[in-house]
């Protein structure tokens, strides 16, 4: 890929550069201008994938990088909500603690066995969706818009629960899953490994 089919993958690491002035305006509690941000980075999202589509500009880097911005502005923006006291403590430790899971039991894998390439489950899409909901309502609940913040902040705690009960089951799902399948790997392997001992000895 060279020029123009680029595109997408340029404005993927733009959206992954507004994570930090994102992060600065959260802690600032500048929450207007970090909406702002957000929204361009949502918008961003949306068009680098339409590109990507339309005009068959895909890439094995951009199929990696984009997944990773989305993860990256959501998981930074749980953190610093979490210090700020906006967050429950429980409720981060299992966003951040399945995405850590899922991210480490991926390295033993391709460490161990071959590459990875991880298809989302539907419970994983509606966990990723369920973050971006309450991240977007937590941050309307902090706007100077009266009514609005007022409903967003009622539906914000809701939301916790939900993103945690699909949080935990994401979790499992793919510990079940790659665990199965790791476990099914290592055994194929020995039986291979045996059945060269086997083979040298009669040679």
């Amino acid at each position: 890929m060279t020029g123009v089919s680029q595109l997408p993958n340029i404005i993927t690491v733009l959206r992954i550069l507004l994570v930090a002035p994102t992060a600065w305006l959260l802690w600032e509690a500048m929450y207007l201008e970090a909406f702002v941000l957000m929204v361009i980075a949502g918008l961003s999202d949306a068009l680098d994938g339409f590109l990507a589509r339309r005009f068959n500009w895909m890439s094995k880097i951009g199929a990696t990088l984009d997944p990773l911005a989305d993860k990256l502005l959501v998981a930074v923006m749980f953190v610093v909500f979490t210090i700020q006291g906006h967050v429950p403590l429980w409720v981060a430790a299992i966003v951040l603690g399945r995405d850590v899971t899922i991210v480490c039991g991926a390295g033993v894998y391709k460490l161990l066995y071959e590459e990875v390439e991880i298809s989302p489950t539907f419970v994983s899409k509606a966990n990723t969706a369920m973050q971006i909901v309450t991240v977007c309502l937590l941050m309307a609940s902090l706007l100077p818009v009266g009514v609005l913040a007022e409903l967003a902040g009622q539906l914000v705690q809701p939301c916790f629960y939900i993103l945690a009960v699909l949080g935990v089951a994401s979790g499992l799902d793919y510990v079940v899953t790659w665990g199965s399948k790791a476990y099914r790997e290592g055994k194929k392997r020995k039986r291979y490994a045996r059945m060269r001992r086997v083979t040298g000895e009669e040679d």
